[in-house]
């Protein structure tokens, strides 16, 4: 290796003092170092890229001891070795892994490189020299999207920071330059739609940024134009709390997390209000950040679990979570069976409409999104009397005649969100077929609900926040069980409101209104 490159992203120090400890921990997962195997069988999917791409490396590095440190990562270095050096699985040698794989070994070669075993230093080397020939071939068909991004990254990582690399770092700039416009939307954000995807595509490119600086040599522009829209998107689906809000199966990453991610880009920029391309629009309006979900879902062939979420939002007031989306379908982790991840794709587990229990978007459990939401109309509207977003979607309209209408208005400061859902009959409308509706809006896990006395209302309190005031007319208001899965990918009770009712031949409407009180 030429050169070490700077990790510009800061690992989690917990797990890595739990690592210094002898226990590898992820989401909910547990792996003791000693005794590790790397052909492992019972690891869950994210587990398993967790500890083929290195990223615990990272994690290790955070602990800050590396006299201790450096005999772990040798350790599990020799194990991945033994397992996979001479073995190539899907699990341990897929483009995005082995990408990540080149730059976590170089940005912490001096954890798996400090050992005086010149036939272990050898064998390391080696194999990363196989890594770099590996991506050369299959780069380019590592599925498109963030994915291809990451494998050729590695490409050019590699032709930096190994011995005459240079024709295969030219190589991979011109794979990388298509690999971009296949993976980020015109306004930055990732094609899949995935908020975490889009965390993780930054945090790669500004990896390579770093590998291209330890060179001292100027990378690609294009590389500096993604990260400055990329990053300005992912901070517009941040919530109140500094963390992501809940979109594509994806988790909320703590503040922790996406603050070392933001500061690691090195790009400072407000968080963007309207992101047409890649869909979301965010109204902040005092101390209320909502996020709404304006697209349709993205093409299944972009993402394995796409989510029916069209026209979802996410309120947060101040560093309180007040409505979710329940989340987490990719994330993996120790508790997320099939079952539930299929569940958390749906309509239902978004804070928006569903009618007749039916998805807006069909989804398939072989992990793929089938027909439904085709186009999404949008009209945003700004005034000191603060803002106005009304949007529509047709992913109803040729099973059950109706298209679905949300409008929601927010004043300046913030205290008061007014909505409306709206059933409007469509064009060609389906006779004979009975409907009913449910207006959903999933709380917090550190909100506490009673009902009105009146059964049309509810009073939200937030644990050591305000309280807010709930009112609904259109249909009958029930609260029921709910789930939140978190940034760690942990499953927490809570509660939703459910807002329902009979549909119609003219359509149905419901109105809702959420006020800070006091």
């Amino acid at each position: 290796i030429l050169t070490v490159p700077e990790d510009p992203v800061l690992g989690d120090a917990e797990r890595g003092l739990a690592m210094l400890e002898g226990t590898i921990r992820w989401r909910g997962e547990t792996q003791a170092i000693e005794g590790c195997r790397f052909d492992a069988t019972n690891w869950s999917r994210g587990f398993s890229d967790y500890m083929h791409s290195f990223a615990w490396l990272r994690d290790l590095a955070a602990a800050k001891d590396r006299d201790i440190a450096a005999p772990i990562a040798e350790y599990l270095m020799r194990s991945w070795l033994a397992a996979n050096a001479d073995n190539v699985t899907d699990a341990a040698w897929r483009g995005d892994l082995a990408g990540k794989r080149v730059l976590y070994w170089a940005a912490h070669a001096p954890l798996i490189l400090s050992s005086t075993d010149l036939v272990y230093r050898s064998s390391v080397l080696n194999t990363l020299a196989r890594t770099a020939r590996h991506l050369d071939r299959v780069a380019d068909r590592t599925p498109i999207g963030v994915p291809r991004v990451h494998a050729w990254v590695g490409v050019i990582a590699a032709g930096l920071l190994m011995p005459g690399g240079e024709p295969r770092r030219t190589f991979g700039e011109a794979g990388l330059q298509k690999a971009l416009a296949g993976a980020f939307t015109y306004d930055g954000g990732s094609v899949c739609r995935s908020p975490n995807a889009l965390a993780d595509g930054i945090v790669t490119l500004s990896m390579l940024v770093k590998a291209y600086e330890a060179r001292r040599i100027q990378p690609d522009a294009l590389i500096g134009e993604v990260l400055a829209k990329a990053v300005p998107a992912l901070q517009g689906v941040m919530m109140g709390d500094g963390a992501l809000s809940s979109w594509q199966g994806g988790l909320p990453l703590c503040k922790v997390d996406m603050d070392a991610i933001l500061l690691g880009s090195g790009v400072r920029a407000r968080p963007m209000r309207q992101a047409r391309d890649w869909g979301y629009q965010r109204i902040s309006a005092g101390d209320t950040i909502i996020v709404m979900d304006a697209a349709p879902p993205p093409v299944s062939r972009l993402v394995e679990t796409g989510c029916a979420s069209t026209l979802a939002i996410e309120v947060s007031d101040g560093t309180h979570r007040l409505v979710v989306n329940c989340g987490g379908a990719r994330a993996g982790g120790a508790g997320m069976t099939p079952v539930l991840a299929q569940g958390l794709r749906t309509t239902a587990a978004h804070s928006t409409l569903t009618l007749s229990d039916s998805n807006s978007t069909s989804v398939h459990a072989d992990g793929s999104l089938g027909k439904g939401v085709e186009e999404v109309e949008l009209d945003r509207q700004e005034a000191e009397v603060g803002s106005r977003i009304e949007a529509s979607h047709d992913g109803y309209a040729r099973r059950y005649g109706f298209v679905h209408r949300r409008s929601m208005s927010v004043g300046p400061d913030g205290r008061e969100i007014r909505g409306d859902d709206v059933l409007v009959p469509a064009q060609v409308r389906r006779k004979g077929q009975a409907a009913t509706f449910a207006v959903r809006f999933h709380l917090g896990p550190d909100v506490e609900v009673s009902p009105t006395a009146d059964g049309s209302g509810a009073l939200l309190r937030i644990s050591e926040g305000a309280l807010w005031q709930f009112r609904s007319h259109g249909g009958a208001l029930v609260i029921d069980d709910s789930l939140w899965v978190d940034g760690n990918g942990r499953i927490r009770a809570t509660q939703q409101l459910v807002i329902s009712g009979e549909v119609p031949a003219g359509g149905a409407s419901v109105s809702w209104a959420f006020r800070r009180a006091g």
